[in-house]
């Protein structure tokens, strides 16, 4: 049985993520998550993104259109920030380190002029799930709730895509996100794997073997899905 705090979050999802995912809500990690979430809220801890738009991904993308996924690690921890969109911010919010390096990686790539916001909703509303595998953070502490119980219900949201009959282009960006390469089995989607666009990682670079620059992870991404007959994506902001 769904916890009564996952029901309206779970009846505002389109149909067909409700039909993969009613199973995942009702795992007894998403009741434990529910009473860690509302005692730390209680507590008067500030909890990024807003509850209203913890599950934005699953609706903004729904299960049916996904053909890329980008996976980031969690949200953004500044006030603000986070929208429920990896590696998005609202317009008007100060672009992140992170989110720049994609930016710098998408005119090489594509040509694209960089864009003067961070909001990739329209990467979303294409089809690109924009997922992290915690959906919640504590202000000011990055990877505060990566054991808090989210894992098992985001790698429940890939395995559903990775079941899914069209083939997609999973971009993993960084250590965290590539893990979950070993959950993804379907033979005819693309692994696009690669460092994760931090300044830090972009610091090391010399010395990796996948750099984030210079991967072409767009490019990439839509010469695939060309190849297996989808349409590709228009990554313009």
């Amino acid at each position: 049985m769904t916890h009564p705090a996952w029901e309206p979050a779970l009846a505002a999802l389109p149909e067909c993520w409700r039909a993969a995912l009613g199973p995942a809500f009702a795992m007894p990690l998403m009741d434990a998550l529910a009473a860690f979430l509302q005692a730390e809220r209680a507590a008067g801890k500030a909890i990024y993104p807003p509850e209203p738009l913890v599950f934005a991904a699953l609706r903004h993308t729904p299960l049916a259109r996904v053909k890329a996924v980008i996976l980031g690690q969690d949200p953004y921890h500044r006030p603000g920030q986070a929208m429920g969109l990896s590696f998005s911010v609202p317009v008007g919010v100060r672009i992140p380190p992170s989110l720049r390096n994609i930016h710098r990686e998408l005119a090489a790539d594509c040509g694209l002029p960089a864009p003067d916001h961070g909001c990739l909703t329209r990467w979303a509303d294409q089809g690109v799930l924009l997922l992290n595998t915690a959906l919640t953070v504590e202000e000011g502490k990055a990877g505060s709730h990566a054991r808090a119980g989210w894992h098992g219900f985001t790698d429940a949201v890939l395995r559903a895509v990775d079941a899914r009959p069209d083939p997609v282009a999973f971009l993993l960006w960084g250590g965290h996100a590539r893990q979950r390469a070993k959950l993804l089995t379907g033979t005819r989607h693309r692994l696009l794997e690669s460092d994760h666009p931090s300044p830090l990682a972009a610091a090391q670079a010399a010395r990796s073997a996948s750099p984030f620059a210079g991967s072409r992870p767009f490019s990439r991404a839509n010469d695939f899905l060309r190849a297996q007959g989808r349409d590709p994506v228009d990554w313009r902001l």
